[in-house]
């Protein structure tokens, strides 16, 4: 392939906001998705089960079943699961649990006046709908990534969405129902795209089984744009994790990178979709020659090579020439890479001073790959810049911060002057009133 598109920042002076115009994105129209979609979403609203089974054999091409995964076909899953499979899914469960485990947040008291106590609960969310893509890479890792914080979390009851597959008699594959029977999840549909996430967030009376399904209160997981633009129009009715866009990459790297690796995690996330980013910002006009010398030993060497080099040209990839790893930093805090690795001479230092990115990754022997996997972290991101205001998936995305507040008489007593007074300052004088009344002789 021809060497990856090039942006020369070097020698200009751009502002966060210029610099983010700047950078190489996806054209990802989640609008006209909507539109695609809505009507698939508002008949699953209004005919429930056969509305998700007509729409699964005009997209997937198939019909489940039933849309309620039998437990003894999870229980088979697992059972004819490949011990190697089954040995590493474990690691990774254990890992982001520890992870999880340890940065779930406590009950918090703060007694801010004698008497006057506020007490922040963190409250599990009650029903959560996890989605898992089925399109081209089974994601195990994505059951995982999903299921454990909402475990952790204490998220009463979860149900886990994945498309049926032709292959697999009308069930979702093999390997995410195993993921499911090691984790407990017991409710899984046999549903993708956007009629998964409107069953997920309208419910069924009936399953066709049946049985029915309440909707969920928010839904998680990544999916194409048609599960994107679906998220969206049921925002509201449920909560939602993110907007998933196309996953992306950014390096970090100066004169000290091994070209071989920077290449093969550059790869790595072109490997997904034609549609992923990989983004290269250097300082080193060396470094970047030999990348691209290096994509053209190792692609070749892959499985999807035309995925690959369709990714490696968009106008979503390329490399980004930069004066400095100063200038470097401000140009990965504007890009707000979903992934950010930092491949420099003391990338723990340079790490530091990252302040937008879904996860960093340090040094030359912390890849993306890894945290897909086995980490500890999770790889539930956000893409498109949106790490500016946002973060990833974890055990807090699934607890509600509750507010608790407790006074006793002295304390509202020693309160009562500047809540009143605040009461008329704004023109409400029925909240001072509700206040004094309790003094009144």
């Amino acid at each position: 392939m021809a060497p990856m598109n090039v942006t020369d920042l070097r020698s200009t002076d751009l502002s966060p906001a210029r610099l983010r115009e700047a950078m190489p994105r996806p054209e990802l129209d989640v609008d006209a998705a909507m539109q695609s979609v809505a009507g698939v979403v508002e008949d699953v609203r209004t005919r429930g089960a056969e509305a998700v089974l007509e729409a699964g054999e005009r997209f997937d091409g198939v019909r489940p079943p039933s849309l309620r995964v039998p437990a003894e076909v999870i229980a088979e899953a697992l059972e004819t699961l490949d011990p190697e499979i089954r040995a590493a899914i474990e690691v990774s469960i254990e890992r982001v649990r520890a992870v999880d485990e340890a940065q779930r947040r406590e009950d918090e008291v703060v007694e801010v006046t004698p008497g006057g106590v506020v007490r922040q609960r963190w409250v599990p969310v009650e029903r959560v709908g996890l989605y898992v893509p089925g399109g081209r890479a089974v994601l195990p890792s994505s059951v995982v990534m999903n299921a454990v914080p909402a475990i952790t979390a204490g998220v009463r009851q979860i149900v886990l969405a994945s498309p049926p597959q032709k292959d697999f008699g009308g069930w979702p594959h093999p390997t995410i129902l195993a993921a499911c029977a090691l984790l407990g999840v017991e409710t899984v549909i046999a549903a993708g795209g956007a009629q998964a996430v409107a069953l997920l967030a309208h419910g069924a009376e009936d399953l066709g089984d049946g049985t029915a399904l309440d909707g969920v209160d928010m839904i998680t997981g990544p999916g194409n744009v048609y599960v994107t633009a679906a998220k969206r129009l049921v925002r509201g009715t449920v909560g939602i994790d993110a907007e998933a866009g196309p996953t992306e990459i950014a390096i970090l790297a100066d004169e000290t990178a091994d070209p071989r690796y920077v290449a093969a995690d550059l790869i790595s996330q072109a490997e997904h979709d034609p549609l992923a980013a990989s983004v290269l910002v250097t300082d080193s006009d060396e470094l970047a020659r030999a990348v691209d010398a290096e994509l053209e030993v190792q692609i070749p060497q892959t499985e999807h090579v035309e995925r690959i080099r369709e990714a490696l040209a968009g106008r979503q990839s390329g490399t980004i020439l930069v004066d400095d790893l100063e200038q470097g930093l401000a140009v990965v805090n504007a890009y707000g890479a979903e992934h950010l690795e930092i491949q420099t001479a003391d990338a723990a230092a340079v790490a530091a001073r990252v302040t937008n990115a879904g996860a960093v990754f340090v040094g030359s022997y912390s890849p993306v790959s890894l945290g897909d996997y086995n980490a500890g972290s999770n790889h539930v991101l956000p893409t498109g810049g949106t790490s500016r205001f946002g973060g990833g998936l974890a055990v807090q995305s699934f607890l509600r911060g509750i507010h608790v507040i407790e006074y006793d008489e002295p304390a509202l007593a020693a309160s009562r002057v500047a809540a009143t007074t605040l009461a008329k300052a704004e023109g409400l004088p029925a909240h001072g009133r509700a206040i004094d009344i309790r003094f009144d002789a």
